[in-house]
């Protein structure tokens, strides 16, 4: 009988051990996060809404931010680097953007997270807040990717924002990226140069044009994707901070003049310059 309460303690001690032991490989893993956008092809024209405020959406290709492809892929080289980790691509959008997040699934990434916005122009504000809040949810994160901006907006500011909020390091148009240990050491393009950066984690990366080649996804990765996880996650909307009050085309541009040929015509060009263009 004293043989068998040995061969149950001993039991139990290898068992914690065991747990103990993958438990701490689960927290090694790192968990790297992507947040990606929905926005019109740059092929697109342009059209302002019966409202006068939004977009008209109506025959308009959507398609995943060509700047978070650049993030999604540096995500993927960085676990691969590893060996080990998780990527999660995260999107704040409309019910159509599970477009976009399969497609990322489709690159590699290992499940995808929804936050369903149906407000077609949220600014960077409530974006960053909303995205902000989910994110402090998430445990055991260490690295987040956004691409340098939306094409959309073009305002450049929610991988700050996020970090700011959270507290975080934050680098912006990373061109070369090394992940450490504890640190990550970027290169960014300035006017007139380069200049590297080294930053503790957890870190903000966003990131820009030249950092990598984004791959495409296989068929095999398609068939993946629908495998994948995808879910919906609930959050508390701040409200916008910028409302648009008129949206409206730039005037069109008048048809250009021929004033003649040759040396004959300088003369004219001069005075159309001075008297109408007024550039001279």
């Amino acid at each position: 009988m004293p043989d068998l309460f040995v061969f149950l303690f001993v039991f139990l001690i290898l068992t914690c051990f065991s747990v103990l032991i993958q438990l701490n490989q689960e927290l090694a893993k790192m968990h790297i996060i992507v947040c990606i956008k929905r926005v019109p092809s740059t092929e697109t024209k342009v059209r302002v809404g019966k409202d006068g405020k939004t977009l008209d959406p109506s025959g308009v290709e959507y398609l995943l931010n060509p700047y978070d492809e650049f993030a999604v892929e540096e995500a993927l080289r960085v676990k691969e680097k590893k060996g080990e980790g998780e990527v999660t691509v995260v999107c704040l959008g409309p019910g159509e953007a599970t477009k976009e997040l399969r497609t990322a699934l489709a690159m590699g990434a290992d499940k995808a997270v929804h936050l369903k916005d149906e407000i077609p122009d949220r600014d960077a504000w409530s974006t960053a807040k909303i995205l902000a809040d989910y994110l402090k949810t998430v445990e055991n994160k260490d690295l987040i990717f956004f691409g340098r901006q939306g094409i959309d907006f073009d305002q450049t500011q929610v991988g700050q924002r996020v970090a700011t909020l959270l507290g975080w390091s934050c680098v912006t148009a990373a061109i070369k990226l090394e992940v450490q240990e504890d640190k990550i050491i970027a290169e960014r393009e300035i006017e007139g140069g380069r200049e590297v950066v080294e930053a503790k984690l957890p870190a903000v990366i966003t990131a820009q044009k030249g950092l990598n080649e984004p791959r495409y996804a296989s068929l095999k990765g398609i068939m993946q994707a629908k495998r994948k996880p995808l879910e919906e996650a609930q959050y508390n909307d701040p409200g916008k901070a910028i409302i648009i009050d008129k949206m409206e085309l730039p005037p069109e541009r008048p048809p250009g003049k021929i004033l003649g040929e040759g040396v004959e015509a300088v003369p004219l060009l001069l005075e159309k310059l001075k008297n109408e263009a007024k550039i001279i």
